[in-house]
């Protein structure tokens, strides 16, 4: 497997289900890995790449609603919800929880596989933000504190000169940790680094305001 190959993860307690969904999901070209409940599903150990868990409403060991609450606080894959007791308020649960949707069993093979690729795009899209914000976050974590300090004022648009004055240091020294910063972040221009700052959540300088 390798790491933009997208997986599905199928949760269900009934072996037919898991066996036709699998063979369906490979002759469409995806890796699957079936579980009967969903602490197998915890409990084992996810490849990293995109993915998808289609997740049966009712379990053995709990209700999938459960389950999807306990997920929601970790980088999760998109649920689809499959079920063969579903109801107008357990769906609507579901979907304001985030699930990419809502399947009543019996479901055609259309239906479920538009459903699995809307979730793969949705967790490939949500891995690629995720990689570019930790990338961003090794950008910054290489800065000097001093830089850290005039990038604070930069993306600002405090001048050099105000920001020297604040920090008790030359014009020309700011220049330098300027574009030093400019370099370290990866940053081509101006916008592109304000852009990088908010993304950290940069605060403004504490300026006297001279």
């Amino acid at each position: 497997m390798t790491a933009d190959r997208p997986i599905v993860f199928v949760v269900d307690d009934d072996l037919r289900i898991r066996d036709a969904l699998s063979s369906l999901l490979e002759s469409a070209g995806l890796d699957v890995a079936v579980f009967a409940s969903a602490a197998a599903f915890v409990e084992a150990e996810k490849p990293d790449t995109p993915a998808c868990l289609v997740l049966d409403l009712e379990l053995p060991d709990g209700n999938g609603l459960e389950l999807q609450r306990d997920l929601a606080d970790r980088e999760a894959p998109p649920i689809v919800f499959i079920t063969g007791h579903g109801d107008v308020p357990t769906s609507v649960r579901a979907m304001k929880a985030g699930a990419v949707e809502f399947l009543t069993k019996p479901f055609g093979h259309e239906e479920i596989l538009a459903a699995v690729h809307a979730a793969i795009d949705i967790d490939r899209a949500a891995r690629a933000r995720r990689s570019e914000a930790a990338e961003v976050q090794r950008r910054y974590e290489r800065l000097t504190p001093r830089e850290r300090e005039v990038l604070a004022f930069v993306v600002s648009g405090f001048a050099n000169k105000h920001t020297a004055i604040d920090l008790g240091t030359s014009e020309i020294t700011i220049g330098v940790h300027r574009g030093h910063v400019m370099r370290k972040m990866g940053a081509r221009s101006l916008a592109e680094l304000i852009r990088l700052a908010d993304k950290l959540g940069v605060p403004p300088p504490l300026s006297s305001g001279k």
